[in-house]
């Protein structure tokens, strides 16, 4: 079974991308096959998997829009045994474009199948938002992970996020469910990171990762060099953090 995994959070900056770009490189180290759809049109996790935006022929929106095949699209990333079915800005305009299209909510979940099975993950980074674009990634995925940044105002907009989620399992996808929050940006010396932790865990209970991850310099440097953390620095702390959510992912997936 392939496992297809959407990272979700509508809030900007909570480290969706980070996140997806680290988990395919890690479970990619771990000799699985993986498949990374960068569904975000700001194509961050195409440049920190080492693919120059400006030259692409063919991205992610020519899948959703000129069906174009995801195998024609996939290529190698910068990670060990992970492909990547890039973006560009091009991708901001698919919603519109996709507004009249027949099944609209499942031309992401269609395109996939015709590559599911030469992988046993999918991740898709989806962007700020709960558009069209994102619950494609929720109709096409068989689990979720949100990640949620240890600072104020964290769980802002949660319940709208819940909301979606349970809507696309009634009316698109009842075989989505949520895998896993990860809290990130995470500095437990502050009271208000503590204080966000409680709350995150009186809301989600077990789903809760028990890894998280810290800030760290070497996680923000390393997208500039094109490379996952594990490749850039794989003795930093960010690497470490990653290496054992993808344990945990693993396992919760087995």
């Amino acid at each position: 079974m392939t496992h297809i995994i959407s990272i979700v959070n509508q809030k900007g900056g909570v480290g969706k991308t980070t996140t997806a770009v680290n988990l395919c490189a890690f479970l990619g180290k771990k000799r699985k096959k993986v498949l990374m759809i960068d569904l975000d049109p700001q194509g961050n996790a195409t440049s920190g998997l080492g693919i120059d935006k400006g030259n692409i022929e063919n991205t992610i929106y020519d899948v959703l829009v000129n069906e174009v095949p995801m195998s024609e699209v996939a290529c190698e990333s910068a990670a060990k045994n992970v492909d990547i079915c890039p973006t560009n800005i091009n991708l901001a305009g698919a919603e519109v474009e996709l507004v009249s299209a027949m099944s609209r909510e499942q031309i992401l979940k269609n395109a996939i199948a015709e590559v599911e099975e030469n992988y046993d993950y999918i991740i898709i980074d989806c962007p700020p938002s709960l558009g069209l674009l994102t619950i494609n990634a929720l109709t096409a995925a068989n689990g979720v992970i949100v990640p949620i940044q240890g600072e104020y105002y964290a769980l802002e907009g949660l319940t709208q996020l819940i909301d979606t989620i349970n809507i696309v399992k009634k009316k698109l996808n009842p075989k989505i469910g949520i895998l896993g929050v990860v809290l990130t940006m995470f500095d437990r010396r502050t009271q208000l990171t503590r204080q966000v932790k409680d709350e995150v865990d009186k809301y989600f209970g077990e789903k809760v990762f028990k890894t998280f991850i810290p800030r760290n310099v070497r996680l923000a440097e390393a997208p500039s060099h094109g490379l996952p953390i594990c490749e850039y620095d794989e003795k930093s702390k960010g690497a470490k953090a990653y290496e054992a959510l993808t344990k945990e992912v693993i396992n919760r997936t087995k």
